[in-house]
């Protein structure tokens, strides 16, 4: 996936023929499924397939097998799709499965109620190369960032997803990045900056930060969550519009607040995780 949330390449990249058990077509639907984006209502078959990088048959075959099981709705009048209700359903049940976007609602609310009233805080949780928003809290005021749940950011460049990347096993980190680099061979200097910032900011704070780095308009900070049994590494963000934000004050007087927030949501077990040598290494080069 890019930095845009396109899906080209993320099938070859998961779809291993030595793998017996990996069902393509299954995965292809899924592909479709989430090349819709927020606020997009419909799409078309052409733009289902230039999203996906799957050739039109395949799209037109795969479509009406989701309209079947009611994922998609097709209309006839405008040839568009847009997804279903058993889309909704499905999305529902992973939420209200997902305990700690429920443990995390107070925390949120916390961050947000802090002096700076333009803030946003958010929850979310790694998916391939972005990490997608699983709960989110907005200040009151009028200015302040509209990302919603199912909002996707980039791995490498904002702050949630370094902290991800500062505080996961070295294997997987290096993984990312060789993937990273292979889909955007041009960008592997900003890549490994961005890795190497992450690292550098973790040992210093024990939080990430991107001061308009992802887009320049948003300056935020993000610390890790973990979950009761330690299986899952989760972010937690806040941030808010670069002219009402300053980079000092998300590190003075937020970085406290998170860093208080994240640790009563993570098991004491696994609070220091992170902070292993193994998890100081510098970046690839």
């Amino acid at each position: 996936m890019d930095e845009g949330g396109t899906l080209v390449g993320e099938l070859t990249d998961l779809d291993d023929a030595d793998d017996r058990k990996f069902v393509s077509a299954l995965a292809r639907g899924l592909d479709i499924l989430r090349a819709f984006r927020p606020n997009e209502t419909t799409l078309t078959n052409q733009e289902i397939a230039l999203r996906t990088g799957l050739p039109k048959p395949t799209i037109s075959r795969l479509t009406h097998t989701l309209c079947k099981l009611e994922y998609l709705v097709y209309s006839e009048r405008t040839g568009t799709y847009r997804l279903g209700a058993g889309v909704l359903a499905l999305g529902f049940g992973v939420l209200s499965g997902m305990e700690m976007s429920e443990r995390a609602a107070d925390e949120l609310l916390y961050l947000c109620d802090g002096p700076n009233p333009h803030l946003t805080a958010s929850l979310g949780e790694r998916f391939r190369m972005s990490v997608v928003y699983t709960a989110v809290r907005r200040s009151k005021q009028a200015v302040a960032l509209s990302n919603n749940i199912g909002a996707r950011l980039p791995l490498f460049h904002s702050a949630i997803g370094r902290v991800m990347l500062a505080t996961m096993p070295v294997a997987e980190r290096n993984g990312l990045f060789e993937l990273a680099t292979s889909e955007r061979p041009n960008d592997r200097g900003r890549l490994n900056d961005s890795l190497g910032r992450a690292l550098e900011d973790y040992a210093a704070y024990g939080f990430c930060t991107s001061f308009g780095e992802w887009l320049p308009e948003v300056n935020g900070i993000a610390a890790p969550v973990y979950s009761l049994n330690g299986d899952r590494i989760y972010g937690m963000n806040v941030g808010g519009p670069s002219f009402l934000v300053e980079p000092a004050e998300l590190i003075d007087a937020y970085g406290p607040r998170i860093l208080d927030a994240t640790r009563r949501l993570s098991h004491d077990a696994y609070r220091s995780a992170a902070a292993t040598p193994a998890n100081k290494a510098e970046p690839p080069k």
